[in-house]
């Protein structure tokens, strides 16, 4: 973890003007390719929740300003940022799933099942108090949505990137899935969504060098 130094920080104004927005929160949604993905994950018989998660995570990883969080007045960057989950966990509730990120897939996805599995064992909604280095994630697989949105603290502001996937569809010839990320535009703005979608759509569309096996 560093500390940005502010002073010299090339984005010193944008977080000027941002961070006194009574909502400094936007988002956006679009459709990613996942024909290839969908049917490697089927084949090797992974969890595509799981699945889905590692390659959020390690897209979001790829890039400085998901990383970055608002502490007070100053802004660090982590060197590693991880997926905590929405998870189904019976009486149509759901709990927080947290899952420590691994570039390899195979490490991810033992991880995650170890997780998941005690989660459902012992649900709950609580998150270590101060911890910042996650990324929220929410599965949607009832709707394939045009737009979303998520309930963010404002007392203090929170600065966690949120992510949501939806339903699967056909369009085209081609699986597609609704992915939405939202962000605080005092550390992102369109062109770092942007890059995050492009290095997505590269992960999913290679599924055989993403996931190994």
């Amino acid at each position: 973890m560093r500390e940005i130094a502010m002073e010299t920080w090339t984005r010193r104004e944008h977080f000027r003007v941002f961070s006194g927005f009574d909502q400094p929160y936007y988002g956006m949604c679009a459709n990613c390719e996942v024909s290839a993905f969908y049917t490697r994950v089927q084949e090797r018989g992974y969890s595509f929740t799981a699945s889905v998660m590692y390659v959020i995570s390690r897209a979001a990883n790829a890039i400085p300003e998901f990383r970055q969080r608002i502490r007070g007045g100053r802004v660090i960057e982590h060197e590693v940022v991880h997926p905590s989950a929405t998870l189904l966990t019976g009486n149509d509730l759901f709990s927080f799933c947290h899952v420590r990120y691994n570039d390899d897939f195979s490490v991810f996805a033992a991880r995650a099942a170890e997780s998941m599995a005690h989660v459902r064992a012992h649900p709950g909604l609580t998150d270590e108090p101060g911890t910042d280095d996650l990324l929220f994630m929410s599965p949607i697989p009832w709707v394939s949505f045009t737009s979303f949105d998520h309930p963010i603290p404002a007392h203090p502001p929170d600065s966690v990137p949120r992510f949501a996937w939806g339903k699967r569809f056909e369009e085209g010839g081609a699986l597609k899935m609704p992915v939405s990320v939202h962000g605080h535009h005092a550390l992102l703005d369109g062109l770092h969504m942007g890059r995050f979608y492009e290095k997505l759509q590269g992960l999913l569309s290679d599924p055989v060098s993403t996931l190994g096996g």
